[in-house]
Formats: C-alpha cells, structure tokens, sequence
C-alpha cells in the first residue's frame, strides 16, 4: 500500500487512478459479500416478522378490549381491566388503605342478574322400526 509520503509526491493523474481502481477492488468486495450474504438466505436481512428468528414480538391480546375487574364505588362509570397503570381513584384508595380486591366486580353477581338461557334440549332420537316391516305393516 502506498505510504502518505508516496501519497504526496504522485501526480494528480496517478491519483486519480489509484482512486478508481480502489473504487474497483471493492465494488467486486462487496459483489463476493452479497452473493455470500444471498446464500445464506433473504440476503441475509429479515424483512418481514415471519422470518424473524425467536419470539415474536407482542401480545396476541394487544389492542383487544377485556371485561373490567374493578369498579369505583364513588363513581360507577369508572372501571379497569387491572391493565396498565393503576387508576388515581384507585391508587388514592389504596393509600387510604384499602385493598384492591375491595373494588372488585364481583362475577357470579354479574352472572345471576342476566337471565338464564333457555336452550331446547336435544333428545335422542328413538330407533325407527326398518322399512321393510312398516312397508309390510301397511299392505
């Protein structure tokens, strides 16, 4: 490799060369690594989450609503699914020293107050006598 003082003492022209044969060398570098890179698959970059390796990322339930657990007694409209932070009405109640299962909407109230649903039932068919003696019950 030439040494800056080499580097110096050459002509505009001569450097001029050098550049673009350096240009050159590694143009076909990076040609060898991509073709490399492609062998190994996708060119070597994830594009998409399908191919990503490991886990995926996120919930499955992100962005999903679910039913609320707690309910201000103050103020019934407001609830919370126990996701993300902790309410204020809920967070000054607890430091006045209440629990958080004090404000828990309790589920088989919920339950009784819907109606329960009237489902016919299925019942098994009894065995139909075979064709052939109702055809002869009948003549």
């Amino acid at each position: 490799m030439a040494r800056p003082s080499k580097l110096t003492s050459m002509s505009v022209e001569a450097l001029l060369q050098l550049r673009d044969d350096i240009g050159a060398v590694l143009n076909r570098k990076a040609g060898q690594l991509q073709t490399q890179l492609a062998a190994l698959g996708n060119g070597g970059w994830v594009s998409s989450a399908k191919n990503a390796v490991g886990r995926p990322r996120g919930s499955k339930m992100k962005g999903r609503k679910v039913p609320p657990k707690y309910r201000n007694p103050k103020d019934r409209s407001e609830t919370w699914a126990g996701r993300g932070a902790m309410p204020r009405w809920m967070a000054a109640e607890i430091k006045k020293g209440k629990k958080r299962e004090d404000f828990a909407i309790d589920k088989t109230a919920a339950r009784a107050k819907r109606a329960p649903v009237e489902r016919a039932k299925r019942t098994k068919k009894t065995a139909a006598a075979p064709k052939s003696e109702a055809n002869s019950a009948a003549t």
